[in-house]
């Protein structure tokens, strides 16, 4: 039994890291566009449900998309139906992704690697590579199911395993409880369901139990992204409360309902492992069209109910820089970087939901930007004051390096703080006050802008906590590209300018000083990146040319 638990455990971790690598593999090479997509999808409810289920297809997750679309709400770029019917999609993406995956691939697996593994070592291109990373996720979810596969056949003829099984058919809550925990354990309802249905296929889970399982899964799965945004807008949690009753309220329906009537599955495949596999799909897609006339209901009940919980508070002034420990320069740095690092976040929610304001102007949400700046002030003024007093103290070279380093994150964040406060903010309630608009491409094309600020903002946080090297390199290559778009813009909007159009002519110095601010603050928050970056050798000395300097 040691045996099979560690060959059986091997086989479940390779398969999370599988599909891990193939998430990474999108959201590195390929995120932007998939931002860029969904948002464009969110227009109308089919086409919303259409962009969340290949959104979930892609990035193999419905959870990912989950919290996509929670950012997009906070930011104010997105409505909640419209992020439920997003949600809705993604559920039904992500069985598809199981259907995909269960096919007999195995001499794929080679080749799979082979062009993979080039791709990813020799290719120059970003998006090349990242294309390797995910045909080498792909393999090895083909390799580690037929690890699962090899590890559970034995059990059939295990008389401990075989009463374990009789007693879950017997029990469908307890396989329901236990298929929906190992869908929050593994952080992922398409490596559980994988899991479920190749040992289906062994013999060794009965079909009752595996039915039960399969809708505790999608229970678990739906209470993942509400678990990780619990302190998320009111907005952003509607979506994915609203997802946990249609999805999660679905499976506890049908679960009752093969519990009571114990229908037949015949219709669903021929053998038990095909039947298994497209409840899943089946389940998922029918929940999904039951759902869509109920998401206008679900929302406006959610919204009565979360009224009171409103998340636009001041951050609270609570600081992590401990002088106690300044004489002890590594515990004092990690103080410090703790504080920079919950700078970083509180600019993040201050950047969400600028656009917001641009559409319709709050006062109480400019209070509360206000009251984050003055916070950020705060935090940014005893940052200096603390990493100038541990600099007092004897500092060998790195920590001094990285002493300087903190003070100018903190330097950074502050600056794109005052860029919200003053600049965004400001701009926000002369569109109000004077009641005008921008033209619908310019304000596509500023919402488009503002999202992918958001994404690099972000990520910038994620590489301040991991030191990532992929990610800080993707990072300030963003932000080259970043500059590259702004201008861009600037030349459509000129062009619109060209043209005639009021909209644009009454406010091009709006649009043009939004796009300036929005790309301070990108800048802001990638130089988190460049130590990290230049300690890899990255980074050139100059963007000037040789012969440039010369002369």
């Amino acid at each position: 039994m040691i045996a099979f638990a560690l060959n059986l455990a091997g086989a479940v971790a390779l398969l999370l890291w599988a599909v891990k690598l193939i998430r990474s593999g999108v959201e590195r090479g390929f995120m932007m566009q998939l931002r860029k997509a969904l948002r464009r999808a969110a227009q109308s409810p089919a086409t919303a449900v259409a962009g969340g289920a290949g959104a979930a297809f892609f990035l193999q997750s419905s959870t990912a998309v989950a919290m996509l679309a929670t950012g997009f709400a906070a930011s104010g770029g997105l409505a909640p139906a419209a992020g439920l019917f997003l949600l809705l999609g993604a559920d039904v993406g992500s069985a598809l992704v199981a259907q995909v995956l269960v096919f007999p691939a195995s001499s794929l697996i080679p080749l799979l690697l082979l062009v993979g593994v080039a791709l990813f070592l020799k290719s120059g291109s970003r998006s090349y590579k990242e294309t390797g990373r995910i045909l080498i996720g792909l393999a090895l979810i083909f390799l580690s199911l037929g690890m699962i596969r090899t590890a559970t056949a034995p059990l059939g003829q295990n008389v401990i395993v075989e009463m374990i099984m009789a007693y879950l058919s017997r029990d469908l809550i307890s396989a329901f409880v236990i298929g929906g925990l190992l869908a929050w354990a593994m952080h992922s309802s398409v490596a559980a369901i994988l899991t479920f249905v190749t040992i289906v296929a062994e013999g060794v889970l009965p079909v009752p139990a595996a039915v039960a399982m399969v809708l505790g899964a999608n229970l678990g799965g739906a209470l993942i992204p509400l678990l990780l945004s619990l302190s998320a807008p009111r907005e952003a949690r509607q979506i994915v409360l609203g997802n946990v009753l249609l999805r999660g309220g679905g499976a506890i329906a049908c679960l009752a309902a093969y519990a009571v009537f114990e229908p037949s599955l015949a219709a669903l495949g021929s053998d038990a492992f095909r039947q298994i596999i497209n409840l899943h799909l089946a389940f998922n897609a029918g929940a999904m069209l039951l759902a869509l006339p109920l998401v206008p209901l679900v929302i406006a009940l959610l919204d009565r109910m979360l009224a009171s919980a409103n998340t636009r508070h001041p951050a609270s002034h609570l600081t992590a820089l401990d002088r106690n420990v300044l004489a002890t320069p590594e515990r004092a740095l990690a103080c410090a970087s703790r504080e920079v690092l919950h700078m970083g976040e509180v600019v993040h929610q201050m950047l969400q939901p600028v656009m917001t304001l641009f559409q319709s102007f709050d006062q109480d949400l400019a209070e509360s930007q206000l009251a984050r700046e003055e916070e950020v002030d705060r935090m940014h003024y005893e940052t200096k004051l603390y990493v100038a007093q541990l600099q007092q103290g004897p500092l060998n070279e790195d920590q001094s390096r990285r002493a300087m380093d903190i003070a100018s994150f903190a330097n950074n964040l502050e600056e794109a703080a005052d860029q919200i406060s003053t600049n965004l903010l400001e701009i926000a309630r002369r569109l109000n006050t004077k009641g005008l608009r921008f033209s619908e491409d310019g304000w596509i094309e500023l919402n488009d802008f503002h999202d992918r600020v958001v994404g690099n903002a972000q990520l910038a946080l994620e590489v301040m906590i991991t030191r990532d090297r992929a990610a800080a390199l993707q990072l300030v290559e963003e932000k080259d590209r970043i500059r590259k778009a702004e201008q861009e813009l600037q030349a459509r909007h000129l062009n619109r300018l060209k043209s005639g159009n009021p909209a644009s002519i009454e406010t091009t110095n709006l649009h043009q000083e939004t796009l300036r601010a929005l790309k301070v603050i990108n800048t802001s928050f990638s130089t988190m990146a460049y130590p990290i970056a230049e300690e890899a050798g990255a980074l050139l000395a100059s963007r000037l040319s040789s012969s440039a300097s010369a002369s």
